[in-house]
């Protein structure tokens, strides 16, 4: 499995001119570069997201999203920020725990994911206790201290400056708020990372491409899981943006983990 440890951004120097670069999957590509890169694959894969998501995981997505409800600790009145809400799985739930006195910002920093999550919540009748809000992780349009909870599902692997948006995100939490990101991780056994390793490279591009008629926006997200960084350096990220008593929870044997942060 590739090392998730290793460097996420590099300095390289053409003439006189230093370039920032940073990684988009297994390429290296200008810092500038990589939100418009990003934002290609999404307004790619919009349409099929959920189709996607639910034979990708077998279906298992929705139960780390349903672990990460029930550890969010939302109720009645709460303001919650979901960042990279997307077609909004976790939007809805949020909706319905905050009722009528609360609201959920869903929040994107892709427009065609946004839209699609808008349309789909509103078919389910979600209406008046949700905002919908293009907007960027590493610089948050909200004000200081506006969110009880902010929640953050399969997005901040795909950020640039990652340690940016986790500084953005502790400064619009409320004091005593927490944030939760759910997200791709490091398989705790060799044995699952080489099963994982397969499936990834061998059959996701092709289900995408089948599915989606995009194979390399699919190469993309599974190259991005292997650069995202491992369950302790996260840990050290959200500890360095100020949030405290950070812990983690491996899911499907840390295909997947859940962190957790509180501001205090």
């Amino acid at each position: 499995m590739s090392d998730t440890n290793g460097p996420s951004e590099a300095v390289t120097a053409t003439d006189s001119t230093t370039t920032e670069q940073t990684h988009f999957g297994f390429k290296q590509v200008d810092k500038t570069q990589k939100a418009s890169l990003v934002a290609n694959v999404f307004d790619s894969v919009a349409a099929k997201y959920d189709v996607m998501n639910d034979l990708m995981s077998m279906g298992i997505h929705r139960l780390w999203k349903r672990y990460t409800i029930d550890c969010s600790g939302v109720r009645t009145g709460h303001k919650v920020l979901d960042i990279a809400g997307g077609t909004g799985d976790l939007t809805a739930k949020f909706s319905r725990m905050v009722g009528p006195t609360g609201s959920v910002t869903l929040a994107d920093i892709n427009l065609s994911m946004l839209k699609v999550g808008r349309d789909k919540l509103r078919d389910q009748g979600l209406v008046s206790n949700i905002d919908y809000v293009q907007a960027d992780a590493e610089a948050l349009p909200f004000p200081d201290n506006s969110f009880d909870v902010v929640t953050m599902a399969f997005g901040l692997r795909n950020v640039t400056e990652k340690q940016n948006a986790l500084n953005s995100i502790h400064r619009v939490l409320k004091p005593g708020g927490r944030l939760l990101v759910l997200e791709f991780s490091k398989p705790a056994s060799e044995h699952l990372s080489k099963i994982y390793d397969m499936y990834s490279f061998h059959i996701l591009p092709k289900m995408g491409q089948l599915v989606a008629n995009d194979e390399e926006s699919y190469r993309y997200l599974a190259e991005s899981i292997r650069m995202h960084p491992d369950q302790e350096t996260l840990k050290g990220m959200f500890e360095q943006a100020g949030f405290e008593q950070c812990t983690y929870t491996n899911l499907t044997g840390g295909i997947v983990a859940l962190h957790r942060g509180y501001k205090f």
